[in-house]
């Protein structure tokens, strides 16, 4: 995808967030998210406040989480969770049409952390969202190749991931097929694209993962 393509994305699932966060009543902005630790009022808050982050005010931040990227991400969250629902709404629609990226921010980054957070809000919700194919296709490979903070080379190190629905591959191993929108949601880490997969290597995910949650 072109930037203008991007941009174009982002500005239509902020405003289409935007609208969805405004329906929503005092008990759904309290569900908990796909981003473990958090609400789905943090993730909005999260949302809101990235298209206003500037360089001085990451800087104080950072040094207040003592240089912890996650610890920043999750300070800045919860503390503007706290503000107004209405607020939040107001912000992230606001948001769409800004051309600002935060700090260290790329603008691929940037369409994978509305399109996966759209997600992280909607599934919980039992709300479904479709993603623009080829958006979702760009975010996908941009996150199996991004390094930190999802790893999802390492992570998904053995199996080879097919989109269903589109042209898209990465990887070698084991078979994980699926819609472009799950596999976008397994490299970012949720759990929550695991029924939506089949084939061997899902089969195999599935189980470890059940492994891993059994408590000894």
């Amino acid at each position: 995808m072109d930037e203008a393509a991007m941009w174009q994305v982002i500005d239509e699932e902020r405003a289409g967030l935007a609208d969805l966060l405004d329906r929503l009543t005092p008990g759904q902005w309290a569900t908990p998210s796909l981003c473990a630790g958090w609400t789905v009022r943090e993730v909005g808050a999260h949302l809101s406040l990235g298209p206003r982050m500037g360089l001085r005010r990451v800087l104080v931040e950072a040094v207040k989480a003592r240089g912890g990227f996650d610890r920043m991400v999750d300070r800045t969250a919860r503390r503007e969770a706290l503000r107004p629902a209405g607020e939040l709404v107001a912000e992230l629609r606001a948001a769409s049409g800004s051309r600002h990226l935060a700090p260290g921010q790329k603008l691929a980054d940037c369409l994978m952390d509305v399109l996966v957070h759209g997600q992280d809000i909607a599934i919980p919700l039992g709300i479904d969202r479709p993603q623009p194919t080829a958006a979702a296709r760009a975010a996908a490979e941009h996150t199996w190749n991004r390094g930190f903070p999802f790893h999802a080379q390492r992570r998904l190190r053995g199996y080879r991931l097919i989109a269903t629905d589109t042209d898209w591959t990465a990887g070698t191993g084991r078979e994980l097929r699926g819609p472009i929108t799950a596999l976008l949601l397994l490299v970012s880490g949720r759990d929550a694209a695991l029924p939506h997969l089949t084939g061997p290597g899902a089969d195999a995910l599935r189980e470890a993962r059940s492994r891993r949650s059994v408590t000894p």
